[in-house]
């Protein structure tokens, strides 16, 4: 292969994985022309797309496009990448593995562009899982100020309330005391000087 036509599929290949930072890598030997058409057309359904690859030239571009991928690159090579996730992207793919394991293996995968098990893969959590951790981790000391805030003034209501709904049981000693000092039978205060 020319020197030129090296470097138009390597400028092609980097054109294809300048945005994708994550990908399963596989090895498809004595796959069917039948298979690879029907693997195909069922992962396209699901925005996933595979794409065989010269191992020598895609390293290269890998190194290029600061992937740190060392180890997949001996025997046939194919690349998917797509859907919303690498976890979602690796169960698509894990069921036509398990189909065709005699055809299809998995070399491993690349999250964010560094090399990881495919184990790791499919234990990572989807796009829609990793939102809503986000976002209840977010929310969660939020409602902790809220209620703690609200607290003492629920505390203060619910005293009051308990008041309110007491009945006056004491009336009688607060009204003997009320004629006795209009009388002026009482003693006067100590510490008040009556002139």
């Amino acid at each position: 292969m020319s020197k030129i036509i090296k470097q138009m599929e390597m400028e092609a290949l980097k054109a294809t994985f300048k945005d994708v930072r994550d990908l399963v890598v596989l090895s498809a030997s004595k796959l069917s022309c039948q298979a690879d058409n029907q693997l195909r057309a069922t992962l396209r359904k699901k925005n996933i797309r595979l794409q065989m690859v010269k191992n020598s030239l895609t390293r290269r571009v890998f190194a290029d496009l600061g992937m740190n991928v060392k180890s997949y690159w001996e025997g046939t090579t194919v690349l998917a990448w797509g859907g919303s996730s690498l976890a979602e992207l690796s169960s698509d793919l894990e069921m036509f593995v398990k189909k065709n394991d005699k055809i299809i293996k998995v070399k491993g995968a690349i999250s964010e562009g560094q090399e990881i098990s495919f184990r790791a893969a499919l234990a990572m959590p989807t796009r829609a899982q990793a939102l809503g951790r986000i976002v209840s981790l977010a929310l969660s000391p939020a409602s902790r100020l809220v209620s703690q805030i609200r607290a003492p003034g629920a505390n203060l209501a619910g005293q009051i309330k308990t008041l309110s709904e007491r009945a006056p049981a004491e009336p009688l000693v607060a009204a003997e005391a009320v004629p006795a000092a209009a009388a002026g039978q009482g003693q006067p205060t100590p510490g008040v000087e009556i002139t």
